[in-house]
């Protein structure tokens, strides 16, 4: 009878540190998972900042030079137009030429960070 009592502790022990053991691994894989996503946001938010100034940049950059190009051929509208047409053109040029490459450094750039 002592051996069966004995055992049953045993098999109670080990199902508490089986229950304990568990639940440590998913808080250890909830932890991880913050610490990746963290990382991952604090890495882009400078990234999309600076992106958001270099577009504000280039965003007056084109008016000014749209408002040049315009005043240059006598009709503000030609100077619209002509960026515009520029903007078209590198737009199919990059969807061509360049997705893959684009495609590739964004997921690189992602993949590493994750694996970090």
């Amino acid at each position: 009878m002592q051996d069966m009592e004995d055992n049953a502790k045993l098999l109670e022990t080990l199902l508490e540190r089986a229950t304990v053991y568990g639940k440590t691994s998913i808080e250890l894989a909830k932890l991880k998972a913050l610490d990746k996503t963290t990382d991952i946001v604090s890495s882009v938010i400078p990234f999309l900042i600076i992106i958001l100034l270099f577009a504000s940049f280039l965003l007056f950059l084109n008016v000014g030079i749209a408002f040049w190009l315009g005043e240059v051929l006598g009709k503000t509208f030609y100077g619209f137009f002509i960026v515009a047409a520029f903007y078209v053109f590198t737009g199919i040029a990059i969807h061509f030429l360049m997705q893959k490459w684009v495609k590739k450094v964004v997921g690189n750039y992602f993949i590493k960070h994750v694996l970090k």
